[in-house]
C-alpha cells in the first residue's frame, strides 16, 4: 500500500534541483579534500556513539556518485572549519549510506534521496531535517541560530526590526510573565519547529511591527509576508499550536514558480498529505491574471475543505508533468490528486469552469483520471512490458508467478540489471507459470497494491495474489533460486500479503540523475 505523503518523492526531488547550490569545479573539491578534512566521517559502527557524544550535530547522508553531494562536499567542508572553532564547537559529519553496510542506517532515518541533511539534538532525542542553505556562509549563519535559544526575548522595538524579516514567517508568543503552561508549551514548540520557523517572546504586544498592541495576554501571533499578514492564536495546547502554525504558514494558494522565495511554500505543499488542487497554465502568455483571480476567489470559497491550492508556471513545473504525464499543450488545466492518490484532471479548462469543477470534485461526481502508457501491440521479449492499464491484468489475473520490476529509464542501477532480468526470462521461459515483466514507474501509475520509494523496485507476485517484496540478490542465478523457491504451482490457494521495504530502493533517485 503506497503512504500517502511518498506519493509527492519524484517533484520533492526535482524541486530540490532548483534549490541546490550551483556545481563546484572539480579542482575546488579536490583541494578542499587535500586540506584535510574537519568533517567527522561515520559508519554504522561508529553512528551511535559519535550522536551520544555530541548533543548537537549535522549529519550528511550521502553516496559518492551523487552529484550534489560533489557539489555540496568543499562547502560543507568550509562550513566544518569554521563552526569548528564556535563555543561550544558545531561538529558536522558524514556517513556513506550507499555502501552497504550502512544501508540500514539509511532505512531508519528514512533517507529517499542524496544528499540528505539531518540536525540530531540532544544526543538524538530530537531530530530534525536540515533545511538551510548549502554554501558555506549560509551553512554557518543558520546554525549558529540553531545552537542558540529557539525563541529570543523581544524587549523593544529595535528588537523586533533586528529579528523579524518582512519577507519571512516569525511566530511570537506574548506573554503576561515568561512561566507558566502556556509560556512552556509554547517554548516546545519553539524547539520541535525551529528549523522550520523563528520565534521570539516579549511581554509587550506594541514591540511587534504588525497587529493590535492592544491584546489580551497570553496570544501566539504570526506575522508573515502573504495573505493576512497577522494571525493570533489564543490555544496554547501544544498540538493546537501546531496546527495553528500548518496552517498559517502556507498562501491560501501556493505559487510554483522559479522565484526561490516560493520554494519553501512549495516544499510544504508537497509534504502535506492533504488533498491538492494544482492549476497549471502558462504565466507569461495568455490570461494570466483572471485565472489566478478566479482561482484565489475559489480557494477562499473552499477554504474550509481539507484541500491546498497551487498555480503553477509550465515553465518551471516541468517535473510535475513529467510525474503527472501532462503535455504543454493540455494547459491550462487543473489537477487534483486526492488523499488516497486518486487524480482528478480537467484540461484546457476555462477561467469561468475551475469552481463549477471544484464543486464536481467535492460533490464526488468526476472520475479518476490514470497516467498510462499505451499497451503494447507486441510483447515477444523475454521481460514483458506492461503499463498501468495492463498491470492488473498481467500482474494478478493471469494465473502464473510475476516477478515485476518498476524503474525509470534514467536510473543507472536499472540499466545495470536490464541484461540480468533478460537472462534470467531467458533461462525460465520454457517455465509457463512464471512471468517476468518491467513497468517504467515514471511514465505510468504504480498501483497501491505496491510501495516504490526509488528504482529499481522488484515485488514478487503469485497466482493466488500473495505479494512479496523481492530481497535476494541481484545477479540471474540468485533472481532464478528466489522465484523457484517461491513460486506457487498450480492449484495453490494461500491468500497473504507479505511486503517489506527494500533499503536498496533508496539507492539511486531522481535527484542525483537531473
Amino acid at each position: 500500500m503506497a503512504t500517502r505523503s511518498k506519493v509527492w518523492i519524484s517533484l520533492l526531488l526535482a524541486l530540490a534541483v532548483a534549490l541546490s547550490s550551483p556545481a563546484v569545479r572539480a579542482e575546488e573539491a579536490a583541494a578542499a579534500a587535500e586540506e584535510g578534512e574537519a568533517v567527522l566521517t561515520l559508519d554504522v559502527d561508529s553512528f551511535d556513539e559519535a550522536v551520544a557524544k555530541h548533543p548537537f550535530m549535522v549529519v550528511e547522508f550521502y553516496a559518492p556518485w551523487c552529484g550534489h553531494c560533489k557539489a555540496l562536499a568543499p562547502e560543507y567542508e568550509k562550513a566544518a572549519k569554521s563552526l569548528s572553532k564556535h563555543d561550544p564547537p558545531i561538529v558536522l559529519a558524514k556517513v556513506d549510506v550507499n555502501e552497504e553496510k550502512n544501508r540500514p542506517l539509511a532505512t531508519k532515518y528514512e533517507i529517499q534521496g542524496f544528499p540528505t541533511l539531518k540536525i540530531f539534538r540532544n544526543q538524538g532525542k530530537n531530530i530534525q531535517e536540515y533545511k538551510g542553505p548549502r554554501e558555506a556562509e549560509g551553512i554557518v549563519e543558520y546554525l549558529k541560530k540553531q545552537v542558540g535559544p529557539a525563541s529570543k526575548e523581544i524587549k523593544s522595538p529595535e528588537d523586533a526590526s533586528s529579528l523579524i524579516d518582512d519577507k519571512k514567517i516569525y511566530i511570537v508568543g506574548v506573554f503576561t510573565e515568561f512561566s507558566g503552561t502556556e509560556f512552556t508549551n509554547f517554548m516546545e514548540v519553539a524547539e520541535k519547529l525551529r528549523s522550520d520557523y523563528d520565534f521570539g517572546h516579549t511581554l509587550h504586544a506594541n514591540h511587534l511591527p504588525r497587529g493590535d498592541a492592544a491584546v489580551e495576554r497570553p496570544l501566539v501571533r504570526l506575522l508573515k509576508p502573504f495573505d493576512e499578514l497577522v494571525v493570533d492564536s489564543k490555544d496554547f495546547d501544544v498540538a493546537a499550536l501546531e496546527k495553528f502554525i500548518d496552517a498559517s504558514s502556507t498562501p491560501r494558494v501556493v505559487t510554483f514558480d522559479k522565484n526561490p522565495d516560493n520554494h519553501p511554500y512549495l516544499m510544504k505543499f508537497f509534504q502535506s498529505s492533504a488533498p491538492k488542487a494544482m492549476l497549471f497554465l502558462n504565466f507569461s502568455t495568455g490570461p494570466f491574471d483572471s485565472f489566478k483571480n478566479v482561482y484565489s476567489a475559489a480557494a477562499e470559497e473552499f477554504k474550509d475543505k481539507e484541500i491546498k491550492f497551487l498555480i503553477g508556471d509550465i515553465e518551471a513545473a516541468q517535473g510535475a508533468f513529467q510525474y503527472f504525464g501532462l503535455k504543454d499543450e493540455q494547459s491550462p488545466l487543473i489537477l487534483i490528486q486526492d488523499g488516497d492518490s486518486k487524480k482528478f484532471l480537467k484540461d484546457h479548462i476555462e477561467a469561468d469552469q475551475i469552481v463549477s469543477w471544484l464543486k464536481e470534485y467535492f460533490d464526488g461526481k468526476l472520475s479518476p483520471f490514470k497516467k498510462s502508457e499505451p499497451i503494447p501491440e507486441a510483447n515477444n521479449e523475454p521481460v514483458k512490458v506492461v503499463v498501468a492499464d495492463s498491470i492488473h491484468d498481467v500482474v494478478f489475473k493471469s494465473g502464473k508467478n510475476v516477478l515485476i520490476e518498476f524503474y525509470a529509464p534514467w536510473c543507472g542501477h536499472c540499466k545495470k540489471l536490464a541484461p540480468i532480468l533478460e537472462e534470467a526470462a531467458t533461462t525460465l521461459k520454457s517455465d509457463e507459470e512464471v512471468v517476468i515483466a518491467k513497468m517504467d514507474a515514471t511514465a505510468n501509475d504504480v498501483p497501491s497494491e505496491f510501495e516504490v520509494q526509488g528504482y529499481p523496485t522488484m515485488y514478487f507476485v503469485t497466482p493466488s495474489g500473495k505479494v512479496t517484496s523481492y530481497d535476494a540478490g541481484r545477479t540471474a542465478d540468485e533472481i532464478i533460486d528466489f522465484i523457484k523457491k517461491n513460486k506457487e504451482t498450480s492449484g495453490a490457494t494461500t491468500t497473504t500479503s507479505e511486503k517489506a521495504a527494500d533499503p536498496a530502493t533508496t539507492a539511486e533517485t531522481v535527484k542525483d540523475e537531473l
